[in-house]
């Protein structure tokens, strides 16, 4: 393929692209289809053929017996004239041929009927007496459910009339088979049904498990199935076991880690009291404690989850987690409106998220002198805004704050002096939990951060 060509759709891709937008999605549904379409595929087959095959010629030759008996009776009344009330051509149809007969004096035929819409033995019948007999005939396949009455016209002045039973002419017994093809067929799907749901039951056990550890929630899992299913969820299961290996290893060093450097603070700090009170010295313990802030800062971002790592999700009151956001913000001076919407109980790491509220509100503090906190939990999802009157952040630059360590210049995430990690902590622990965060506009001016969580 030469570099910069253009790729070409056949009508078939185009056709297969258009088709696959109306498939469903699910892997259950999906399923189902490629059972029910073959059947259906071979039971239309089958029954295409039965009728266009057996149907047809087994309603053909009944109806050419049915027309041979009747044109025999029409030689031998011709041949024995001296029958003048055909009472014996009457008895011979009745006991040789089960037809009843009865000649028509001084008639003619009735006016031609309305034709079915759809009848194999109108059709077949007419076109046999066409065939067969060759006279002026009149026939009857609807009057009488159960019969079929013929009329043939024999001279200037009589007419015969023939009443056959319908099974005589037509293949009534095929509903027969119609219904047991189709009863075979409900019963087929209906135990590959069964066992279907039976075999996607652990596919979506293991996709209720991997979402539960996305979102940081312990769930019951044990391999079932398949072997080819089992062999994904005991995957699965070494994949967690490593994941939380690593935390715990990660966790342990980072401890291990913030001990020594804590230690080693509070030695600087023990040092700088026995100093004395000069500015040199209270430049130093400045810079200690903005040390130690940025310390936790790190640590608290290398942790993940917020520097909550191992902490369970439970059931959690999200008014009281907001009300102490809410104060804590007034505690600085800053008017802080709070509005819930819906359940007030989620599903989170309690502490995990009220880092990530903290943050928020704390960068809405920094830079704006009015907050709103909105929360709606009328869904399975918790939607949350944090609005201020602050500068804002420009839309181009929305995706860069929540990087490790970016401080914009005039704007927003410069944290005083702080490590630049407010936003990206707050994104790690919403992530953590199967959501995100966005940044917009607010209606108060400023900016809008929305956190949405499944909860």
């Amino acid at each position: 393929m030469k570099i910069g060509a253009t790729l070409r759709y056949s009508p078939l891709d185009h056709a297969a692209r258009w088709f696959g937008r109306f498939l469903p999605k699910g892997l259950y549904a999906r399923a189902l289809i490629i059972i029910i379409a073959p059947v259906i595929l071979l039971q239309s087959v089958v029954a295409y053929v039965f009728m266009e095959r057996h149907y047809q010629l087994v309603t053909r030759r009944l109806s050419s017996a049915v027309t041979a008996d009747i044109a025999a009776l029409i030689d031998i009344y011709e041949s024995y004239p001296q029958d003048k009330d055909a009472s014996t051509l009457s008895r011979i149809a009745s006991e040789r041929l089960q037809l009843d007969v009865d000649i028509l004096r001084n008639t003619d035929l009735p006016p031609p009927g309305p034709k079915p819409f759809f009848d194999i033995l109108d059709e077949t019948l007419t076109d046999e007496l066409r065939r067969q007999i060759d006279r002026p005939y009149w026939i009857d396949t609807v009057g009488r459910s159960s019969y079929v009455e013929i009329r043939i016209k024999l001279d200037q002045n009589d007419v015969m009339r023939v009443l056959a039973r319908r099974s005589q002419a037509y293949a009534s017994n095929s509903h027969i088979f119609l219904v047991w093809m189709g009863g075979s067929s409900f019963v087929l799907l209906g135990i590959a049904i069964l066992f279907l749901r039976n075999q996607i039951r652990p596919i979506l056990r293991l996709a209720e498990a991997a979402e539960a550890l996305g979102k940081g929630r312990e769930i019951e899992f044990r391999p079932r199935g398949a072997r080819e299913v089992r062999q994904a969820g005991h995957a699965f299961l070494e994949m967690k076991r490593r994941i939380e290996r690593n935390i715990e290893q990660r966790t342990t060093m980072l401890n291990g880690v913030s001990h020594d450097l804590r230690t080693i603070l509070t030695r600087f700090k023990l040092s700088l009291v026995f100093l004395g009170q000069t500015p040199e010295v209270e430049d130093l313990k400045r810079d200690v404690d903005e040390m130690s802030r940025m310390l936790e800062g790190y640590l608290a971002f290398a942790r993940g989850d917020g520097g909550d790592a191992g902490e369970q999700a439970v059931a959690t009151d999200l008014r009281q987690l907001l009300e102490e956001v809410q104060s804590d913000a007034e505690r600085q001076g800053h008017v802080t409106e709070l509005d819930i919407i819906g359940d007030p109980i989620i599903t989170v790491r309690p502490d995990a998220f009220r880092r990530l509220l903290f943050n928020l509100v704390g960068n809405a503090a920094r830079h704006g002198d009015q907050i709103e906190i909105t929360a709606n939990h009328e869904t399975r999802w918790l939607v949350l805004h944090v609005d201020d009157d602050g500068p804002g952040i420009p839309p181009e630059m929305r995706e860069e704050v929540f990087k490790p360590f970016v401080r914009l210049d005039e704007a927003r995430n410069q944290d005083e002096g702080g490590s630049g990690l407010g936003l990206a902590i707050a994104r790690d622990v919403a992530r953590s939990h199967g959501g995100d965060i966005v940044l917009g506009d607010s209606p108060l001016g400023g900016l809008r951060a929305t956190v949405r969580l499944p909860a």
